[in-house]
């Protein structure tokens, strides 16, 4: 047996992949780069490149992608090497399917160079720009909804954009140079998990573009476009053994492949800056409102994956369909849908009950291996949508919010960095040394509940302040420490 080392996936070997694999099927050549995207990561590889390289298939071969990181050379290293292109692999349950994605062109490195990123942006044939760079990428106060204007690389931005930093510095720096070549606006999409993502992309944006030069912060606001948007599908991190696994397969090694769930859903609201896609040729669903479906899968579909993730983690489960296996868990889901569907006013075509009964069964597919401890990750970002608007609308109304609180509570639990056997571990968020320094400030419930409730970046006062919740949340909490996440749910809707 050989020991070489494999060849890479790329054009050059991409007529020797199996009949099996599911090829671009189209002269790549032909294709222009319409849409630049910031944040290539496995989200956007299984998501809205997809969607792109869908319509190419079809035909239209305006849509390709110039990726950009805006952070390191990682993802670069991964595609670059390999022309764009790499593998998604679809499994659902014993199934698995594998389609080589051909729609990105390369991958650029903002703080290499970020010369050339802005002019990708401000290219004549650029009409999208898409986003998945998480709720930390927008710089703004998740209080107020106000720009950092003490963060450190906005300072940058603010002083000087001929070398941005940061996205909204990207993307004014970009429309700056389109509005001096008598160019449109691009359509700026937020692709990320975030309640009116447009709204506040357009207002980082916007607000970066005041303190630049005013009259092109109102030529944005008035031919710049912004959508909200909603995205879904599951895509667990990708592992060593994946990668090993696709090379057996492929007889190529791909070190950019994506594993996922054969659902897939882009809600976009119709709100253009100049040419689009037929997006809807793509599954895509295009529409004037976003919010009622966005609303829906960040209670539903995120809200739980959160308590699964915490309340999971801490009673020793890795993966998600591990979670759901167990009937108490799975039990506890169910009752906090009951609370956080109650919540929500479902847009026409949305059947609620179809749609639980279809996230249990994406939570089931064991294939995935999608681990809790990556859904754990920026709570506090994650929190407020998820799980804090629904009791707080329930708390409005006088109606019960255990489940909520449980939720909630082992959110809190978390931030102690040990889980119910002992073992440490680091918790992986933006806020994570204030929080931790808050949980252990104090050793019982009620204190940790009340430091914890006393970030307002993470919980509104006067939610902090209303005592049904602050006794919930203590309560709940002294279940989990007393008899751990297990314990707790076990005990659930019993009195102590």
């Amino acid at each position: 047996m050989s020991d070489a080392p494999r060849p890479r996936l790329s054009n050059a070997t991409l007529d020797s992949l199996s009949a099996a694999v599911e090829r671009p099927g189209y002269d790549r050549g032909a294709v222009q780069a319409g849409v630049v995207h910031l944040g290539v990561g496995a989200f956007h590889r299984a998501h809205q490149a997809v969607v792109f390289d869908t319509l190419i298939r079809q035909g239209d071969p305006r849509w390709g992608v110039r990726g950009a990181s805006l952070r390191s050379a990682g993802v670069r290293d991964q595609m670059n090497p390999q022309d764009g292109l790499y593998a998604m692999t679809v499994r659902d349950g014993t199934d698995e399917r594998v389609r080589v994605i051909g729609a990105v062109k390369d991958v650029l490195v903002a703080p290499e160079d970020p010369s050339t990123l802005v002019h990708a942006l401000a290219a004549p044939q650029t009409h999208l720009v898409t986003l998945t760079i998480t709720e930390k990428g927008y710089k703004l106060d998740p209080a107020t909804g106000s720009l950092l204007e003490d963060d450190a690389e906005v300072v940058a931005d603010l002083a000087d954009l001929s070398h941005p930093r940061t996205a909204p510095g990207f993307l004014t720096a970009a429309l700056s140079l389109r509005k001096a070549r008598g160019l449109k606006p691009f359509t700026a999409i937020s692709c990320d998990n975030l309640p009116h993502n447009g709204e506040r992309l357009k207002a980082s944006v916007l607000a970066m573009a005041r303190r630049s030069d005013p009259a092109l912060r109102d030529w944005i606001e008035a031919e710049g476009a912004f959508p909200q948007t909603m995205v879904d599908r599951i895509v667990p991190s990708t592992t060593p053994e994946d990668i090993e696994a696709m090379a057996a397969r492929l007889r190529v090694l791909d070190l950019a492949m994506v594993k996922t769930e054969p659902f897939l859903q882009w809600v976009i609201e119709d709100r253009f800056a100049g040419e689009r896609p037929e997006l809807e040729a793509a599954g895509v669903q295009v529409t004037t409102s976003v919010a009622p479906w966005e609303e829906a899968k960040l209670r539903l579909l995120n809200g739980a994956h959160s308590a699964i993730a915490y309340l999971g983690a801490l009673s020793g489960r890795t993966f998600v369909h591990e979670a759901t296996a167990d009937p108490a868990l799975r039990a506890f889901v169910e009752r906090l849908w009951d609370e956080s569907a109650a919540t929500l006013s479902p847009p026409p075509g949305l059947d609620v009950g179809a749609y639980r009964q279809a996230l249990m069964a994406r939570f089931d597919n064991a294939s995935l291996n999608h681990r809790t401890r990556q859904i754990a990750m920026d709570g506090s970002q994650k929190l407020p949508q998820r799980l804090l608007a629904p009791l707080a609308e329930r708390l409005s109304k006088d109606e019960p919010f255990e489940a909520l609180a449980l939720a909630i509570a082992a959110w809190m639990r978390w931030q102690g960095g040990r889980d119910d056997a002992g073992a440490a571990f680091a918790v992986d968020d933006p806020l994570a040394a204030i929080t931790r320094r808050a949980y252990d400030s104090v050793p019982d419930a009620a204190g940790r509940v009340a430091a914890l409730l006393a970030i307002e970046t993470i919980f509104p006062p006067r939610l902090a302040a209303a005592e049904p919740v602050r006794h919930a949340l203590t309560q709940q909490l002294d279940r989990l420490d007393r008899l751990g996440a297990q314990g707790a749910v076990e005990a659930f809707g019993q009195p102590d």
